[in-house]
């Protein structure tokens, strides 16, 4: 009976070490202490987006770990769809940490910046930095002095609860604007003007707002398509004046009877006719070293050409 009862004993402690074993081997890791969320812009500048960071300073290091993330959001991500927010005139000069709150000071280019990328821009910088040990708060100062809206109010104190997630809810509205689109002419020669327009939300880039509008043709009979309505575009980017663009393969494709000059113009005058863009920087798939229409190559920087206008 005593053997019985040994061997039932046996069996029970086998069994819970056999469970202990399972149960080590299934503990889910704890989440690392020195890993947070840097916030960039999107490609489309409608909102903002992240990727985890494993901070190498100690944590406990407030100005390390703030200089650190700082230098992460003032460089461009390999990604094409980040852009990172401390980049042309949004240009820092200084910073001070006390007593939970960072004061970041900008140089006055600052309010060089189109209005809703300052938004979606400041959003990224308070939600990166208000993750750090010791950063309760962040406040903008430009020049000195304190940021303030476009009614005069200083912003003050900002927090991660500032700003929902997709930053660009907040700037949500619709507003009416009248774009100068330039379409070829009869004998696809020439370009000329075409005024029209549009209601669109503000989340939208403007550029992109006109690119699309060049991808869908004119809506008269007096001027004619230059480019293909099945191109979709990959991305677009505005930095110091210039706009960066993207396609996907079928831009490649001319299915009218325009030249190439008068496809690539037609593009290039009408983002140029946007007031904050003076070049153009045209890729497919993500490469320049492309020859558009066995003829142009877009290894380079396009400015406007009015030449061609009729």
């Amino acid at each position: 009976m005593k053997t019985i009862i040994e061997r039932l004993i046996n069996c029970i402690l086998c069994l819970v070490m056999v469970i202990s074993v399972a149960g080590c081997g299934n503990t889910a890791k704890e989440p690392k202490e020195n890993v947070v969320q840097v916030y960039y812009v999107n490609n489309d500048e409608s909102g903002i987006i992240f990727q985890d960071y494993e901070v190498q300073a100690s944590m406990d290091d407030t100005d390390a770990v703030i200089d650190e993330l700082l230098v992460q959001m003032e460089t461009m991500p390999e990604k094409l769809e980040y852009e990172a927010p401390i980049y042309g005139p949004i240009y820092l000069r200084s910073y001070n940490c006390s007593g939970g709150l960072l004061t970041l000071n900008f140089a006055s280019s600052y309010f060089e910046a189109d209005e809703t990328t300052e938004i979606l821009d400041r959003a990224a910088m308070v939600r990166t930095l208000t993750q750090v040990p010791g950063v309760d708060y962040v406040t903008f100062q430009v020049a000195g002095v304190p940021l303030a809206d476009s009614e005069g109010n200083i912003i003050g104190n900002m927090s991660a609860d500032n700003f929902v997630y997709n930053a660009g809810n907040e700037i949500n509205t619709y507003e009416k604007v009248e774009l100068v689109l330039y379409f070829a002419t009869e004998d696809g020669q020439q370009l000329m003007p075409v005024y029209r327009s549009v209601v669109y939300n503000s989340n939208i880039l403007m550029q992109r707002l006109a690119i699309e509008q060049i991808i869908s043709g004119p809506n008269n009979d007096v001027s004619y398509p230059t480019l293909n309505q099945q191109t979709k575009i990959n991305s677009v980017s505005v930095r110091d004046g210039v706009c960066y663009v993207d396609f996907d393969n079928n831009f490649l494709i001319q299915p009218y009877s325009v030249s190439s000059e008068v496809a690539i113009y037609s593009l290039v005058n009408t983002i140029c006719a946007i007031s904050d863009v003076n070049k153009v920087q045209i890729s497919v798939g993500g490469s320049s070293d492309v020859v558009f229409m066995e003829s142009i190559s877009l290894n380079t920087v396009f400015e406007r050409n009015l030449d061609i206008v009729k």
